[in-house]
């Protein structure tokens, strides 16, 4: 999302509204970053990060509270000449007649909060790292596999749903089925559903089935950071498939590369027993052991002494 309006950030953490702008519904927060504006209830407004939320917290209260009442009238009037998007104050300091007049005056968003400025904004900082992350929707089916979160790819009817039901009969946890959203946090990617379908699963034959109905809540969890892509796909006789696993290919979501593997599905395989050895082998890997390597290593090695033989 590249912006939140500050009406739905007042919404979800629940803040008290002590003065509502006229055009609330219009302003855009677009970084995570904030302020807290002591310097510039000093009078310094140099380089002042206005396009910002502004916080007020105990300290600046406490040294805006020693100031003349002419002082803090021109003090506020001076803040709120800028298009601030809006003065949050913590821990439910009470309000100042300055800042309530200005504030009026110049049509700013004036709220108020009963945390205390350090988890209000750790709280804040969260928030909209997640609600501006960059995200995508991709088809497919997320689970959680010996606690990795593998996304299953591939065509329609390739068997993702019954693969990922399998592994829920094994004691793995489903995310997301058909749709998985996926956003950007810092340098991780991780998946989760769209709350109208969460916990729903479409199996062919069946219809739609409800998991935590009918595994309990073991069996799904809300969201899982993406450690690994398995492709799914029809078996083609004709086509050369990895045998050894020298070659490691990686997909691009979202500018992160992740791990993937093409396995290929036809009657008689356990796609859901492969899978969980692809989970168990790409855990060695970041652990630092590659088979695939390790027997190279060793066909080397015998090679070498059959040469000095």
């Amino acid at each position: 999302m590249e912006y939140v309006t500050l009406d739905k950030i007042i919404k979800d953490l629940k803040l008290e509204v002590i003065h509502e702008a006229d055009n609330i519904h219009d302003i855009k927060i677009t970084i995570s970053e904030m302020n807290r504006p002591g310097i510039q209830l000093a009078g310094y407004f140099e380089s002042f990060a206005y396009e910002r939320l502004q916080i007020i917290g105990n300290v600046e209260w406490r040294y805006f509270d020693n100031l003349s009442d002419d002082r803090k009238l021109k003090i506020a009037e001076m803040l709120f000449s800028y298009p601030i998007p809006a003065l949050i104050i913590c821990r439910d300091l009470d309000v100042f007649p300055e800042i309530l007049k200005s504030g009026k005056e110049k049509n700013r968003t004036i709220l108020r909060t009963d945390l205390s400025t350090t988890k209000f904004i750790n709280h804040l900082i969260n928030y909209l790292d997640e609600v501006l992350a960059p995200e995508i929707t991709i088809h497919g089916v997320l689970v959680e596999v010996y606690g990795m979160g593998i996304l299953l790819m591939g065509k329609s009817g390739v068997g993702k749903s019954e693969t990922a039901l399998e592994l829920i009969k094994r004691g793995h946890r489903l995310i997301a089925d058909d749709a998985v959203e996926i956003k950007k946090v810092e340098d991780d990617i991780r998946g989760t559903s769209p709350e109208l379908i969460r916990h729903f699963m479409e199996i062919r034959g069946i219809g739609i089935i409800d998991i935590e109905r009918l595994y309990g809540v073991s069996a799904v969890k809300q969201w899982e950071f993406i450690d690994l892509v398995i492709e799914l796909e029809f078996w083609d006789e004709e086509k050369e498939y990895d045998r050894v696993g020298l070659d490691e290919e990686y997909i691009d979501i979202l500018g992160t590369r992740v791990p993937k593997l093409v396995i290929p599905v036809r009657p008689g395989r356990n796609t859901a027993m492969i899978v969980e050895v692809a989970v168990r082998n790409n855990r060695q890997k970041l652990l630092g052991y590659n088979a695939a390597l390790a027997l190279d290593e060793r066909v080397k090695e015998m090679m070498n002494m059959r040469k000095n033989v």
